[in-house]
């Protein structure tokens, strides 16, 4: 029943969006209040009388006349692009359900791939700050996997340099179900990373089950629970002690390899972010296009040269 709730929601319509975001002038607006919820203060004097301008996106000050950026400091930082060209990038990215290549969002938007592509892997980044300090319990289910095909001429199997290992757990109910899901790309699976992890993203008072994997020994000191199931590769056990780390894990590989068939290594982190945040938002599709754009409105300017840069795993 939560399930077909979930599957069957309205979200946020194109038609919707357009009359809510249509024109620049509503985006300005939007991003006034996302970025001053409390109303705007000056960054000179203090005041906190502010008018927007109509020919530029800047706020001045009522009182010492200082023009403040409304685009300074947020993920829009000295872009050229027009806030309605932002925002519609966010919905489209957000509302996806298997999500958007750079090439596909470019074609929507009507810039360069290269363009496009910026603007994904800005969201995701930011996504990823968002997500990172999230905790999961009461019970959870942890597992570990792997992103990543065979390389030609290279080691084969899990010791393969072009696998990516990663983390899968999912918080669930009392019921049962699933609420919050927490992927964690690892530079392995040994006892020091899962402690690691375990002691960032587990509530002291979880229940945690795991599969027999040695280094998961370690979730015996970081969990109130640690149940630890040797399947010896049975299906069926697999499948019914860890359906819902089975069953996100292959609905987030599909959606991966359908839309952007190949994701270079040190960019994993970001694509398992974008998963993550619409994943832990899905009970409210029409908020979650607001989401993703007040958390642009309020994450720090990520320049090129960050983006590029390779992501650091735990």
């Amino acid at each position: 029943m939560l399930s077909s709730k979930i599957q069957f929601q309205k979200g946020l319509g194109l038609a919707e969006f357009l009359r809510r975001f249509g024109t620049e002038a509503q985006c300005r607006e939007a991003l006034r209040q996302w970025r001053w919820p409390d109303g705007f203060v000056c960054p000179r004097c203090g005041h906190d009388v502010g008018h927007s301008l109509r020919t530029r996106p800047v706020v001045q000050c009522g009182r010492c006349r200082k023009q403040t950026s409304l685009t300074a400091n947020t993920l829009f930082h000295w872009s050229r692009l027009r806030l309605t060209q932002w925002f519609l990038a966010i919905y489209l990215i957000s509302q996806t359900k298997t999500g958007m290549s750079g090439l596909e969002l470019s074609r929507h938007l009507c810039v360069q791939q290269n363009t496009a592509w910026l603007i994904l892997h800005k969201l995701m980044e930011a996504m990823r700050f968002r997500e990172e300090e999230r905790q999961l319990g009461p019970y959870v289910e942890v597992d570990d996997a792997y992103l990543g095909g065979r390389a030609p001429g290279k080691k084969v199997g899990r010791g393969s340099p072009n696998k990516t290992p990663f983390l899968v757990a999912v918080g669930k109910n009392d019921s049962g179900l699933p609420v919050h899901v927490q992927l964690q790309v690892v530079k392995g699976f040994r006892r020091a990373v899962i402690a690691t992890w375990a002691k960032d993203h587990l509530k002291p008072d979880a229940h945690v089950r795991s599969d027999g994997l040695s280094a998961f020994r370690v979730l015996e000191s970081h969990a109130r629970v640690h149940q630890r199931l040797i399947v010896n590769g049975d299906n069926r056990m697999m499948d019914t002690a860890f359906f819902w780390s089975s069953t996100i894990l292959g609905n987030l590989k599909t959606s991966l390899q359908g839309v952007y068939h190949q994701i270079h290594g040190k960019y994993v982190p970001r694509f398992l972010a974008l998963f993550q945040y619409r994943f832990n938002r899905r009970f409210d599709l029409k908020e979650l296009a607001i989401s993703a754009m007040r958390l642009a409105a309020r994450s720090n300017p990520l320049p090129l040269r960050q983006i590029r840069l390779a992501e650091s795993a735990t």
